[in-house]
Formats: C-alpha cells, structure tokens, sequence
C-alpha cells in the first residue's frame, strides 16, 4: 500500500510539474513575442514543449530559452510529427470553422463534408471546380482567401457581397463570367485569413476533410473520392 501510496503522489507531482511548465512556457512566450497560444504540450522529444499558437506550431525548451518553426520529423519512424499534430488540430478545427463564412455549393444531397480554401485567380482553383462538380453527395465549403493580389481581394469582396454568392463563384470558375460589382457590411475576409494562417494554408486550393486529412493543390475527382471513402 506505501509503494501504490508513493506512486500516486509521484504521478500527482510529475504531473504538477509538467502543467506548471506548460504554464510558465506560455506565460514566457505570450511575454516575448506577442502570441496567442492555444495549448503547450510535452513531448516525447529530447525534453521538447509543442506550442500550438493560433496561427501555427513551434517548439521550444522547459524554460522557453529558444523556438524552433518548422517541421519535427521521427529519424526512427520517418513520420513528420507536426503533420500529424497538424492533421489533429485540423480536424478538430474543422468542427469549430465558422461554414456561414465560406461560399457553399451542393452536390447532390450534400451529406459528406469538404472544405476548400480558393483565390479566384488560382488557375488550379479553376481546375479544381470542374473536378469538384463531378462528385455526388457533397457539400464544398469555400473560403475565399485573395492572396494573388488586389484584383483578387476585389473579386472576393464582389463574390462575397453578391446576392447568390455560389451562383457567383459558379459563373467565375466555370464559365469565366466576370464577379459584378458589389459591396456590404459583412465581408469576412480578414477572418477567413486568420483561419487560414492558422490551418498553414500556403496556397490555393487547399482542401480539408472532416477527418483532418488535406490535400494541398490541384486534385482529380478520382482522388478526392477516394480520400472522402477512407
């Protein structure tokens, strides 16, 4: 019974230490560099901390004495830990992504669930559309994310603004029928970029699952398929 007793305090403690750690690492980098921090995790890597911050991953020590930005890789295994951590928070943020902020388009009785990230002026945006328009039983959430420069910020705000908007971005990406011009209030696209940042979308098109599977680019109806039957 001592052994057990010892042992439950032992975990209690450990425990204690490593959410105090956590603690004093946020407290260290939210004072440093300015971040708004979700959660900090240890991992099993060389004593590191996971800083999940709202707009991506980083890495540092116990005593926050450094960040490291970019991908952990696992020499044994080959397997990119941030990806992982990634695909974790994405498809928990896929929940939490505000859809009455994105463009929706239906295809048949729209049960299955994709997300896109597009920018009008994305050639493979366009190619993407096509191949999208081929499944069944789909619903694409698309934010609009202009990152190809003012004639694209001003394209989404036409598209946005427009009274059907999917009718809008229907005319663009199919038919190539110029976004009239149109303004309003409600215009996410400040928003939308933050989600952006925080899912690391670096271009366009960027489709997420709800199971936090992505596929970065261009991808044929085929694929898509499959990755949504998984």
């Amino acid at each position: 019974m001592k052994i057990v007793k010892y042992l439950s305090v032992l975990s209690a403690f450990v425990f204690s230490s490593a959410w105090a750690n956590s603690s004093q690492i946020q407290q260290e980098l939210e004072k440093a560099f300015n971040l708004k921090i979700e959660s900090v995790e240890k991992i099993p890597y060389s004593n590191l901390y996971e800083v999940v911050t709202d707009e991506t991953i980083l890495y540092t020590d116990e005593k926050a004495s450094f960040v490291i930005a970019g991908s952990l890789i696992d020499t044994k295994t080959r397997e990119d830990i941030t990806e992982l951590s990634l695909k974790k928070l994405a498809a928990a943020d896929f929940k939490k992504l505000p859809l009455d902020k994105a463009v929706k388009t239906v295809y048949g009785n729209g049960e299955r669930q994709i997300i896109t990230f597009e920018d009008p002026n994305c050639g493979y945006c366009k190619k993407l559309y096509q191949e999208l328009s081929k499944l069944d039983n789909v619903t694409v959430h698309t934010f609009l994310v202009p990152i190809l420069g003012q004639d694209s910020v001003r394209k989404v705000s036409n598209i946005w603004c427009a009274k059907d908007r999917a009718a809008v971005w229907k005319a663009w990406m199919q038919d190539g029928v110029k976004p009239a011009e149109a303004s309003c209030d409600d215009e996410p696209t400040a928003e939308v970029m933050s989600y952006a940042r925080k899912l690391q979308v670096r271009g366009t098109p960027m489709l997420l699952m709800a199971n936090g599977e992505r596929m970065n680019g261009y991808a044929q109806a085929s694929v898509i398929e499959a990755t949504l039957s998984k």
